[in-house]
């Protein structure tokens, strides 16, 4: 059986892209833009990977996180997002938050890299500061 990641981003393209390279991966996907639709997936369907971006549109980051988390306590999620956070912020916060982080613009290598580490091996985050 595919495993089923849920992509929750508020940009369009963002989720046609990841759709369409989680797809062809051999992932079941499904794509919001929404908390709330991204909720009722969690309830009705739920996935074994949350992909998430912190900044969509009319919703705060953490606040999202902890909605979903709720749901499925179990469920990694990773935030692919552009918002930019400082290594100290990134080590002592999100890494208490999320099972993984990519900090877009990532190569899509990177991002199924992370995918497959959070479905296949250890939830620890790996932070990498430049």
């Amino acid at each position: 059986m595919k495993k089923h990641i849920l992509s929750v981003d508020d940009a369009p393209a963002i989720r046609n892209l990841l759709q369409e390279l989680l797809a062809y991966k051999g992932y079941r996907v499904s794509t919001v833009g929404e908390l709330e639709q991204a909720s009722k997936i969690v309830k009705e369907d739920p996935p074994q990977l949350i992909i998430m971006d912190f900044q969509a549109e009319e919703s705060d980051g953490f606040v999202s996180i902890d909605e979903l988390k709720k749901l499925a306590p179990a469920t990694p999620i990773m935030l692919l997002t552009g918002a930019v956070f400082d290594c100290e912020v990134t080590r002592n916060t999100i890494k208490k938050k999320v099972a993984g982080y990519v900090a877009k613009p990532a190569s899509l290598a990177k991002i199924v890299g992370e995918i497959r580490r959070l479905l296949n091996e250890s939830q620890d985050v790996v932070v990498t500061c430049a």
